[in-house]
């Protein structure tokens, strides 16, 4: 495993994070989970990514099961929030209330007495974003958040927190946590400038498109069965836009004797491809089963060539969505 620095903190990373969103506390069972985390730690991954409203807290618990026992100085542990996390109307968003509540939530349920990072899992337009960095600042002052970090934000949202951090001599957001793969990268004309520019490093999700960049959904034919596509708890509504674009799956499974040409397997060729982009702290990665941990963590130190990156972008052409108004958080609070 290696390992890189989160943007440009002080605070050091594996580049292959484990992340259990979908997965713990719905799609699979904790025996499987906890052997997935394992399987994880055993490779060497040090950093893992939650957030409350991942199966509405079961996925931090089950999380905080899983490492009980491990040194918490070696590892790093990411959680989320702003979704709703029960009916009341500041159970949701980023107010100071949502916040402070909501870091004591998430500590419990991991069994841990702080967060290594901290991310505003939105950007919240019903609060002001003075309120939310200085209860983020309060937390670190507290000792219950190391660093924050801020999820799916626009360039023109991470830059205005920022300044205000700036001007308010609050801590700095030091990451980004937005999907990001072969296939989606909405981030790298406006995001990745800025945060390059200001030492805000991204830790990537959906490395893999879902699965989708594993090629095992053919063009024509039936996802395989057990497979994300086909279970409505983890994600069929989300594979749905994918496996609905026939002339897509065709160019994904010219990616198939690429990865072979380069002695990995396409999952390890989709992880690694983001891990080219110097701007990526880490790429999260989820399973089901331990052997899919096993197989992704391979990508970390694999060095792909111009030549194989250019055929790449060639054969995937059109496909490829880079729009950065691609990139949105609720205008109103869910």
């Amino acid at each position: 495993m290696e390992f890189r620095h989160l943007g440009n903190s002080g605070l050091v990373v594996s580049e292959i994070s484990y992340g259990n969103w979908i997965t713990h506390g719905s799609q699979v069972e904790e025996d499987a989970a906890v052997s997935c985390v394992r399987a994880a730690l055993d490779e060497g991954v040090t950093t893992f990514d939650t957030a409350d409203v991942y199966a509405q807290g079961r996925a931090e618990e089950v999380l905080g099961r899983a490492l009980k026992g491990e040194r918490r100085d070696g590892l790093e542990i990411f959680s989320k929030l702003f979704w709703p996390m029960g009916t009341g109307r500041n159970d949701r968003g980023l107010s100071r209330k949502h916040i402070v509540r909501g870091v004591e939530a998430s500590l419990r349920r991991l069994g841990t007495d702080y967060l290594d990072l901290y991310q505003a899992h939105r950007f919240d337009y019903a609060t002001p974003l003075e309120e939310t960095l200085r209860a983020f600042d309060d937390l670190v002052r507290q000792g219950k958040v190391l660093y924050i970090g801020v999820s799916e934000w626009r360039a023109e949202e991470i830059e205005r927190a920022l300044r205000i951090a700036d001007e308010m001599g609050l801590d700095r957001i030091v990451s980004n946590q937005p999907q990001y793969n072969m296939l989606w990268r909405v981030i790298e004309s406006e995001v990745v400038p800025v945060c390059e520019r200001e030492g805000v490093g991204q830790v990537v999700w959906s490395p893999i498109a879902q699965g989708l960049l594993t090629g095992k959904y053919k063009p024509g034919q039936e996802p395989p069965a057990g497979s994300r596509a086909t279970d409505e708890k983890s994600g069929a509504n989300f594979m749905k836009r994918f496996l609905d674009d026939q002339e897509l799956l065709e160019r994904v499974q010219g990616l198939l004797p690429l990865a072979a040409e380069a002695g990995l397997t396409p999952a390890q060729l989709a992880v690694a491809w983001v891990l080219q982009n110097p701007n990526v702290s880490s790429a999260i990665i989820g399973a089901t089963r331990p052997e899919q941990v096993r197989d992704n963590v391979k990508a970390s130190g694999v060095k792909l060539d111009a030549g194989l990156l250019r055929r790449v972008d060639d054969l995937l052409g059109a496909s490829v969505r880079r729009d950065p108004s691609l990139t949105r958080s609720p205008e109103e609070r869910p």
